[in-house]
């Protein structure tokens, strides 16, 4: 060592160099970073350059079509329900000649009958329509008995006769039979409640057996 100084190592000249660099840097970075952040900030605050169109679409005015409802006309009234039809009757005697059964004066109406009589669809209660005169029996009337029978029985639904029998008889057996078969040949007008068809049970007839002359 010459003049008492101590020599500088080339190696600690090289960090020295580096420190001094990397400090240049670093400061160079932020001035960069700082430049970037405050010319961001204008960009947003300066106003657009150009023209700017803008697209307003207009709805076509829309016409109201006003429809005038006019009144309906009130249903007319109904009609007053017909007059009671008189029972068709058939004649079913061979010996009508001789015989008399006139079903419209020795069959009596129908019991039961109180909830009215109506021929329209509308509710109503049963309604004889048909009634077949019984053959006379040729042994009563070779003899010239005469006599009554109650015949009682169902109305079903479609207006037939059902499940008849004898309720009372004078005389007692002679005209049984033939009363039977004239009822089971009995038609109806059903009875209807709220549109829909309904049996009637304990229907009575009385059928009268009578010899002209």
């Amino acid at each position: 060592m010459a003049n008492g100084t101590i020599p500088i190592n080339s190696e600690v000249k090289r960090y020295a160099f580096g420190l001094v660099l990397a400090v240049v840097m670093t400061f160079l970075l932020l001035w960069s970073m700082q430049a970037l952040i405050t010319g961001g900030n204008n960009a947003m605050t300066d106003a657009p350059r150009g023209n700017v169109l803008d697209f307003i679409r207009l709805k076509k005015d829309e016409s109201v079509v006003k429809k005038e409802r006019k009144p309906q006309k009130p249903p007319k009234p109904k009609e007053p329900p017909p007059q009671m039809v008189q029972p068709q009757m058939q004649q079913a005697n061979p010996n009508a000649d001789a015989v008399s059964t006139s079903f419209a004066a020795d069959i009596q109406a129908d019991s039961g009958l109180a909830g009215g009589l109506s021929l329209d669809s509308a509710d109503g209660d049963y309604l004889p329509i048909v009634k077949v005169a019984p053959i006379y029996p040729r042994r009563a009337q070779s003899r010239g008995i005469e006599g009554y029978v109650v015949v009682e029985f169902t109305v079903t639904t479609n207006g037939s006769v059902r499940d008849p029998f004898v309720v009372e008889a004078q005389p007692e057996g002679v005209f049984d039979n033939a009363a039977l078969n004239a009822a089971m040949k009995f038609k109806y007008k059903p009875r209807v409640v709220d549109g829909t068809p309904t049996e009637v049970a304990g229907v009575q007839n009385k059928i009268s057996f009578e010899i002209d002359g």
